[in-house]
């Protein structure tokens, strides 16, 4: 795994992914900003309005924790995009690398692999839907683990754990489907759950460096697509994504 790495880092400032390296640091920059936005606003409602709300819905006897519950999230909308530029950077690539998945994996397999077959692309709405799912995914977690941010740093720990697992499924998934259908993709995921567990700890902690995170899309799935071939042993037969072709997922 740690050849895997290796091999992924070495390759993100390649010529060959210059390019897309600035294409997708651009479109994570564009989307980051309006995510971390439209999520101050969010919270702001929330410490304000929404406390309100909640108080009448339940009743004034939790009027103390209502109010605790305010105050911090008061204090996350007064942090504003900062807050929301650390903690939604997992989501912001989890929708870049479905942009880039087939341009990264390209190049890897080739540079890699030149005598094996080469993944078909995936079709652009499958991409984005995975993409879509493990951001929103990755914002519910955001929303649940705040709350305990400030107490003991339990909430980091959550958002770790959560964030390694969600982007391990994700980027391995989008490896394996430019050669499997999704239902045999997500079928050796499983199967693997541990090793593609512990493959998503490197990028949780690529994602959670300031700056250099902007470039998760490209680590990521040059990482997986590393993975991918290492678990596959005898490589798989080059299917259409999409397709549900019942395969060998060993």
């Amino acid at each position: 795994m740690l050849v895997a790495v290796a091999k992924a880092l070495s390759q993100i400032l390649s010529p060959q992914m210059r390019s897309i390296l600035w294409k997708s640091i651009g479109l994570a920059l564009v989307l980051i900003t309006v995510l971390a936005v439209g999520m101050q606003r969010l919270l702001n409602w929330a410490a304000t309005s929404g406390g309100v709300w909640a108080e009448r819905a339940i009743g004034s006897d939790y009027h103390m924790m209502i109010n605790v519950l305010s105050w911090i999230l008061s204090i996350a909308a007064g942090l504003g995009v900062v807050v929301g530029a650390i903690f939604l950077m997992p989501a912001i690539t989890s929708l870049v690398a479905s942009v880039f998945v087939d341009d990264v994996a390209d190049i890897v397999e080739r540079e890699h692999y030149p005598a094996e077959r080469i993944g078909v692309a995936l079709p652009f709405g499958l991409a984005i839907t995975e993409g879509g799912k493990t951001a929103l995914l990755t914002i519910a977690v955001y929303l649940i683990a705040l709350p305990f941010v400030f107490f003991a740093g339990i909430g980091f720990v959550v958002f770790f754990i959560a964030t390694a697992w969600l982007l391990g499924r994700e980027y391995f998934e989008l490896a394996a489907m430019r050669f499997r259908s999704p239902a045999d993709a997500k079928a050796m995921r499983k199967q693997h759950a541990a090793t593609v567990f512990t493959a998503g700890l490197f990028i949780a902690a690529f994602v959670s460096i300031p700056i250099v995170n902007l470039a998760t899309p490209l680590f990521g799935m040059a990482f997986m697509v590393h993975m991918h071939k290492r678990l596959s042993g005898p490589r798989p037969e080059l299917i259409e994504p999409g397709r549900v072709t019942k395969m060998p997922v060993a």
